[in-house]
């Protein structure tokens, strides 16, 4: 990852705002429905720095760097101490598309095509899920295995699939749910990670470990859960709980 994906919390937060103009108003509407207090000058833990000329850009940069200040320099991905990505808002789910500032329209094409997978059930699913924290761990005390059984129930097809039309997580809970340890393979016949069925790239998100032979692709292993462990070769005879994946190559 060339940078790390957060969420910040603005509400009632002051963020410097350099600049006027349409891509100024554009960044102060995006950070005013963060709930940020735009401030052209103070102390912040955040700027934007949004100027047409180029000296005048770098001066404001250099000056707000120097105070310890994150700077997003608009159109100026060099510049930039982090970006502001395309927004899927599906309120309390966000999903955020950067490009790392490569092309802000790229970003803004696939925030269009994910608006229309997502159906406006998603955030009340998000709402039901926090409200039942407290019933989910009572039900299991393991983090494992609470992973493991969400995993199941919104995965395609599951109990609380997200693209679904309804879900019960009321009846989710009262159901009976695998989260047993298993050891799995699958044989891919392509490098392409486009070319992954739906299984394949199901079980690459799901598993808590990859092992994999030499000859698959980085781009496959790319899928795989950020936080999974990932190793070459074959698994052990007791590889540890939860999922174990291991990939290998077809023969051409």
């Amino acid at each position: 990852m060339h940078s790390l994906p957060i969420f910040v919390h603005l509400d009632g937060r002051p963020v410097i705002l350099i600049g006027e103009g349409e891509a100024a108003d554009a960044k102060r509407r995006v950070l005013e429905r963060a709930g940020a207090v735009v401030i052209s000058e103070g102390t912040a833990a955040l700027a934007v720095v949004a100027l047409e000329d180029d000296a005048e850009a770098e001066a404001a940069v250099a000056a707000l760097k120097a105070r310890g200040i994150l700077v997003n320099a608009v159109d100026r991905p060099a510049l930039c101490d982090f970006t502001l990505p395309a927004i899927v808002d599906r309120d309390p789910v966000l999903i955020a598309i950067g490009t790392g500032g490569a092309s802000a329209g790229l970003a803004k094409i696939l925030r269009q095509r994910i608006e229309v997978l997502l159906p406006p059930t998603v955030g009340p699913l998000a709402r039901a899920l926090s409200a039942a924290r407290a019933a989910i761990r009572a039900r299991w005390p393991d983090a494992g295995q609470r992973r493991r059984a969400l995993d199941a129930a919104l995965a395609a097809g599951g109990m609380l699939d997200p693209v679904a039309g309804t879900h019960d997580v009321a009846a989710w809970l009262k159901s009976d749910v695998e989260t047993g340890d298993r050891t799995m393979t699958i044989c891919l016949t392509s490098p392409d990670p486009d070319d992954l069925t739906l299984k394949q790239a199901r079980l690459l998100g799901e598993a808590d470990r990859v092992y994999a032979a030499p000859d698959v692709p980085p781009v496959i292993l790319a899928r795989a859960r950020a936080d999974a462990v990932r190793m070459s070769g074959p698994p052990s005879s007791s590889p540890g709980p939860g999922l174990t994946l291991t990939i290998e190559m077809a023969a051409s």
